[in-house]
């Protein structure tokens, strides 16, 4: 085998496993972002202070809906475009 050939493959296989240690995290980190923001502005959250709202309005919190968007990426999104992109890294 040529050197080259070496070469392109094991960067190729570094560059995908970096791309989906970058897809993995994106779910992880968009939680931990609703999470931080609830803790700094928990004005925010209704649930504190329920004066006058529905049931609705105790679901529908922004920092809520961006930890539940976060772990739904985590797991309808990145994990079959994980397994994607791990299949495409065993391709010749």
């Amino acid at each position: 085998m040529e050197s080259q050939a070496v070469t392109r493959r094991s960067a190729a296989k570094a560059y995908s496993d970096t791309r989906a240690r970058a897809v993995s995290l994106i779910g992880p980190l968009a939680v931990m972002a609703g999470i931080v923001w609830a803790i700094l502005q928990p004005y925010r959250l209704t649930l504190l202070h329920p004066y006058h709202q529905g049931f609705w309005w105790l679901v529908i919190e922004p920092p809520l809906l961006v930890a539940a968007a976060g772990v739904f990426f985590a797991l309808v999104i990145a994990r079959p475009l994980i397994a994607d992109l791990e299949s495409d890294r065993g391709a010749p």
